[in-house]
């Protein structure tokens, strides 16, 4: 890059690579910092992306090929006394509620559509330049060089990531079940419609965790039939276990001035800025949205504001708070909601769940919402 930066953004994962291209798409030069990768490690990824970020990828020619996106054609959540909504795509007269994607698959063609942007330029180290983005993740060093408070909520929860072979096809339905004691299993359908891989994401209380991970092959996968009350039959573990603790976070600035460097700023960006708990899939979904909420406000700026100009970064970080403080309301509140039995609590919820099912106008609403629509 013959010219100096105007962007330098420190983290080079989905957000990250999805904002510099974003950028570059708008002529702006942009400094990448690639860390060094770590030791190789089996990576079981999967995230639930919504229409919005298809959307936004496709754009970039960054989504995966289809036998790494597989579209959820149906949604399926119980309660845990009865209660069930579903979700239909036929219904939302939409192509997929989501889109269940192999983190790999998408990071590679995000690398690929890195190498050949001119305008991006991959360094080892940051650099200075008009404007920092900070989106290395929820444990960010940058973000704590600067000062910034990172209020966390840590739940009494683990979730532990898993893939899994079922004896029956999953026909293209996610599904979810809530138990008790707050615990969220969910079973994300891959490898296509008519597939056989599930993404395991199992969020169990935190004293859990050990046995469940010292179980061997057979005794896991009876595990999760179990908990899934063998709606797919015998499910064999075909990968390692990752196992994470859970909480929901938000930073107290999103923005500022970079210390000693008065006409230097930064910004905070997907899991740097927020976490929410995993229950709704609408972590990166969410990161994604503060990737192109930032590149619209900088794409729209007067030509005589430079990318760092704090009006402009103030402008993003009021959309995405509220939208992430939203969400993160939002699943908050359905942890917390299957976390206590006192009195007709339980028996409440399920009702809830059952009445929830029958209103077809508030189920499109929402439905719309998650998948990023504006309906």
């Amino acid at each position: 890059m013959a010219l100096p930066p105007e962007v330098c953004i420190r983290g080079a994962g989905i957000v990250g690579r999805t904002l510099a291209l974003l950028l570059a798409r708008e002529r702006v030069r942009v400094a990448l910092v690639v860390p060094p990768a770590p030791p190789g490690k089996e990576d079981i990824r999967a995230y639930a992306l919504n229409t919005a970020s298809r959307t936004l990828l496709e754009s970039l020619r960054a989504w995966p090929d289809t036998a790494h996106a597989t579209p959820v054609h149906e949604m399926q959540v119980h309660g845990d006394d009865g209660g069930r909504v579903q979700f239909s795509a036929a219904r939302q007269k939409v192509e997929a509620l989501a889109w269940i994607v192999d983190v790999p698959a998408l990071e590679q063609q995000l690398v690929d559509a890195v190498r050949f942007q001119p305008l991006i330029d991959v360094v080892s180290e940051p650099v200075a330049a008009p404007l920092t983005v900070v989106c290395e993740g929820k444990a960010s060093a940058s973000r704590a060089a600067l000062g910034v408070s990172y209020e966390v909520t840590r739940y009494p929860q683990h979730a532990i990531a898993a893939r899994l072979e079922a004896a029956h096809t999953h026909d293209g339905i996610a599904r979810q079940w809530f138990n008790d004691r707050g615990e969220v299993l969910a079973l994300l359908p891959l490898g296509g419609v008519h597939g056989k891989t599930l993404a395991l994401v199992w969020s169990v209380d935190q004293l859990r965790v050990p046995d469940l991970v010292a179980q061997d092959v057979d005794a896991f996968g009876a595990a999760v039939s179990e908990a899934s009350h063998g709606e797919l039959g015998t499910l064999r573990l075909t990968s390692e276990r990752a196992v994470w603790p859970l909480s929901r976070a938000i930073a107290d600035r999103w923005s500022g001035t970079m210390p000693g460097q008065p006409t230097q700023s930064w910004v905070l960006a997907g899991d740097a800025a927020h976490t929410v708990h995993p229950l709704a899939g609408q972590g990166l979904n969410l990161g994604l949205s503060d990737a192109a909420a930032l590149a619209e406000v900088i794409r729209t700026r007067d030509y005589w504001r430079s990318v760092g100009d704090a009006r402009l970064l103030r402008r993003y970080e009021r959309a995405r708070r509220a939208d992430v403080l939203q969400m993160s309301l939002a699943t908050d509140g359905l942890q917390q909601l299957f976390s206590h039995n006192l009195g007709p609590l339980p028996t409440l919820r399920n009702w809830g769940m059952r009445g929830f099912d029958r209103t077809r106008f508030v189920k499109h609403w929402i439905t719309a919402q998650a998948m990023g629509l504006k309906a």
